[in-house]
């Protein structure tokens, strides 16, 4: 709930606006004054000064403390987004990307005098490639789904190398939405692979497909419902026998870290979300990562300039000419991977793999804890994440959406809601590793809690949030029509005051 004294700084700040408030002080001008219109063409100048809000400094002050105290983020809450990984992201990582000889580092410095940040990438990429058992991993790629567009684009690539038109790739009905736009971006045509009852990938609809103008099938493993593909050997053996490549979504690498590696279970190609698995910022804090790993055969493919060490000297080599070319400019999100880097340093082999072995065991127990109130989505136990299904609420008239608006009152991100497509009304949680069995508890708490409620007073859930600065918004109208300008003209004051509602103990 919002304290009293803040109701106040609960607003935009045209609302706090009062006309004739200034937010600076300067000094008299000691030079003489001369007219805009003197100065400016006539058509760089506006017809009426802006409109904007007339604020003190101490009511800016106190608007953004405000609105930073109102953020939410990894740092302050727990953030059980499935599929993302929303994983803590260690301070030692900021120190070392803040080190001068990296920060200050310009990316045009000649190879000769930056020795250190190309050791840095050359090393980073041989520890992913042993992570992930590839040959090759490129860093350029500056996001998970930059990094699948460059490995569609070197698949494609090897296949015109040997005289192959391939136009199809096959991608799982549970898959993420970027393994279709990625795809689609390259030139191929998406073609879809069901599911089995649990989740898994229809082996008998995958054969139906392939075939000589399959270029690729593109998966997620461990898969969107949480669960590691059974047959996953079987699938890359299938492909492979039509031709066909094999990528790996990295998407969930955070469950199989040190247990079991990409390129020794047949694939081909597989990217790496730095921003996930290696705990380096997401969105705001980012920019984000997503370097691709490939095998040896897809290696003359690479994204130039591929960093090379010649001796003790490291270098970029631009001389590739079967490369699908530059895919930004200079040579990837560089601040990231100095983070990633620290990170896997800080870690070692063993304690990557007791991530995955925690991460694994804290998506069980949540499941374990709530399994009896909340539908399952696929048999258990999960990897690293938990898909529930809010199907038995649905029958009170209660969605997945009003369990997910109802767990902000109670302090809590809601988990990922609706995804993946085929399980109804879904729930998927991500609790990471990094999570203490305490915040998990009341987490389950929460969720218990509104279990409860959808029996009891489906109403409150119907209705929520209702402790939130913001109330529920006309989600569909706000992206279809969304405003982006204050309106002076017609603008209610909001309701500020919230209601009280007792969180479960706990939360």
């Amino acid at each position: 709930m919002a304290r009293q004294g803040t109701r106040a700084y609960d607003k935009l700040i045209f609302e706090i606006s009062s006309p004739g408030r200034l937010a600076y002080s300067l000094p008299e001008s000691d030079v003489p004054e001369r007219p805009l219109g003197e100065l400016l063409p006539r058509e760089q100048l506006r017809a009426k000064p802006a409109e904007l809000p007339e604020v003190s400094e101490f009511d800016v002050v106190r608007h953004y403390s405000r609105l930073s105290q109102m953020n939410y983020g990894v740092d302050t809450h727990f953030y059980p987004l499935g599929s993302c990984t929303m994983k803590y992201n260690p301070k030692i990582n900021e120190d070392m990307a803040r080190l001068a000889g990296f920060a200050r580092l310009h990316p045009m410095t000649p190879a000769a005098s930056a020795q250190g940040a190309l050791q840095l990438m050359y090393d980073l990429g041989q520890a992913l490639a042993e992570i992930a058992g590839m040959d090759a991993v490129s860093l350029q790629p500056a996001a998970g789904a930059q990094g699948e567009l460059a490995g569609v684009l070197m698949i494609r690539a090897y296949h015109q190398s040997r005289g192959e038109q391939r136009t199809k790739v096959l991608i799982p009905d549970s898959a993420h939405g970027t393994n279709p736009a990625s795809t689609a971006l390259a030139g191929y045509e998406v073609i879809e692979v069901k599911s089995d009852a649990d989740g898994a990938v229809d082996l008998a609809d995958l054969e139906r497909h392939l075939g000589p103008d399959v270029a690729a099938f593109m998966i997620t493993v461990p898969n969107t419902l949480g669960n590691f593909e059974p047959r996953v050997v079987e699938i890359a053996e299938l492909c492979h026998a039509s031709g066909a490549q094999v990528y790996m979504d990295g998407a969930n690498l955070n469950a199989i870290l040190g247990i079991t590696r990409p390129g020794d279970l047949g694939f081909d190609v597989c990217h790496f979300n730095l921003h996930k698995t290696f705990t380096t910022p997401h969105g705001g804090g980012g920019p984000g990562s997503g370097p691709v790993g490939i095998k040896a055969h897809l290696e003359p493919f690479l994204p130039t300039p591929v960093v090379v060490k010649a001796d003790d000297a490291y270098a970029l080599d631009w001389k590739r000419p079967q490369s699908i070319g530059k895919l930004q400019a200079f040579w990837g999100n560089f601040g990231m991977l100095v983070r990633a880097y620290t990170y896997i340093r800080t870690m070692g082999a063993d304690g990557l793999r007791r991530v995955s072995e925690n991460a694994v065991l804290n998506a069980n127990y949540i499941m374990k804890r709530l399994e009896a109130h909340y539908d399952v989505a696929a048999p258990g136990p999960c990897m690293h994440e938990c898909v529930l299904s809010a199907r038995r609420q649905k029958k009170l008239g209660v969605t997945a959406m009003d369990v997910a608006k109802r767990l902000l009152d109670l302090g809590f991100y809601a988990p990922s809601t609706y995804f993946p497509l085929i399980v109804e009304e879904a729930l998927m949680i991500e609790p990471t590793e990094t999570e203490s069995k305490e915040t998990l508890d009341a987490f389950c708490d929460a969720m218990l809690a509104i279990a409860k409620e959808a029996a009891d007073h489906p109403e409150l859930l119907k209705d929520a949030p209702h402790n939130r600065p913001v109330r529920r918004l006309d989600e569909v109208r706000a992206a279809k029509q969304p405003v982006v300008k204050y309106g002076f003209e017609q603008h209610p004051e909001p309701d500020v005051h919230p209601v009280a509602v007792e969180a479960p103990k706990g939360a």
